[in-house]
């Protein structure tokens, strides 16, 4: 069986995220995707289990596709899991360098390659942090962001589209 880890902080999971899960459902058996703690970036606008739970909605439709979430290093995971690849997804070339960096750590630690799916040039603008600024300046992200995510933007700001 070949089972995929997407990893990311999905700090809000959005449309570009949703179309690699949906993309990497169709090439593996199984896809594990893990919303994680990234100590790097500052605080989260929404903590683990908030991002697990709305991941798990926003990709309720795929059969193969679980949601976990960690505080770990992505490979420790990956051998928990017994993935046999780490997905990550490219918005531009400018992403390459970072991605292609990971990638060969990744698997310098453990041995397990990185497959990269390019997102469709609709999602390539597409950064979280460029949507938590939107939203937290009343702009509507609803477009940009499945269905759960967009009504907990709602709640939380009175509207994903700034009302």
């Amino acid at each position: 069986m070949k089972k995929a880890l997407f990893p990311g902080s999905f700090d809000p999971f959005h449309n570009g995220h949703l179309e690699v899960v949906e993309r990497a459902s169709q090439l593996f058996d199984q896809v594990v995707v893990a919303a994680m703690r990234n100590p790097q970036k500052a605080s989260p606008m929404f903590d683990l289990e908030e991002r697990k739970s709305l991941i798990e909605a926003s990709t309720s439709h795929l059969d193969n596709v679980e949601i976990v979430s960690l505080s770990t290093l992505v490979v420790d995971l990956a051998r928990s899991l017994d993935v046999t690849v780490i997905v990550r997804g490219l918005r531009a070339v400018s992403d390459f360098e970072s991605e292609l960096q990971m990638a060969q750590m990744n698997r310098q630690l453990s041995g397990i390659d990185t497959v990269f799916i390019p997102t469709s040039s609709i999602y390539s603008f597409l950064a979280s942090k460029l949507l938590r600024e939107v939203a937290l300046f009343g702009g509507d992200i609803s477009a940009m962001v499945p269905p759960p995510v967009a009504k907990e933007f709602s709640s939380r700001f009175g509207g994903a589209d700034g009302g």
